[in-house]
């Protein structure tokens, strides 16, 4: 399994990986929900100057966006990592937001998804990562648990934890 960047990986597998995705699923948020093909190329043009903070829209940090690929080459994930937080994703979205294919869920993808978001976390500095999950959907609740996470806070719709990373 592995992590690679959205900009490095097959457009026409990584094109179908996020037409598999709702807008919003279990709040996993698709900016490209929708796109047309040409409308795809250009939204990887956009995440790959978000690297680098160039073009970001207001209230948007530098983010990472990964595609998990397992041993048979399939695109199974998508990963976001954001490289900072602002105060708005601090109390909210966090660093992580991730989503699994929905026919590859229960297999454990997203529990290596996650780890290995964490490696690149801890390359960009970040010793302690934020994630917020549903509270509908207690298998992510679980990936994150499984990573060492803990329940920092909650509302009426998240919880809100955290990872200390090693």
């Amino acid at each position: 399994m592995k992590l690679i960047c959205l900009w490095d990986a097959d457009e026409e597998k990584a094109y179908a990986l996020h037409q598999s995705f709702e807008e919003d699923e279990n709040g996993f948020m698709n900016a490209a929900y929708g796109l047309t093909r040409e409308e795809f190329v250009q939204y990887i043009e956009k995440k790959e100057k978000q690297v680098e903070g160039k073009d970001l829209p207001e209230g948007y940090v530098p983010s990472t966006e990964y595609i998990l690929v397992n041993n048979e080459g399939e695109y199974v994930g998508i990963f976001n990592l954001r490289h900072y937080l602002n105060k708005k994703l601090a109390e909210g979205a966090g660093h992580i937001g991730y989503g699994i294919r929905r026919e590859c869920r229960g297999k454990g993808y997203a529990s290596i998804g996650l780890a290995l978001t964490l490696q690149e976390a801890k390359k960009k500095g970040i010793d302690t990562a934020y994630l917020s999950v549903h509270k509908d959907n207690p298998a992510s609740l679980a990936v994150q648990k499984k990573a060492g996470a803990y329940i920092d806070h909650e509302d009426d719709q998240e919880y809100y934890t955290r990872i200390v990373i090693a």
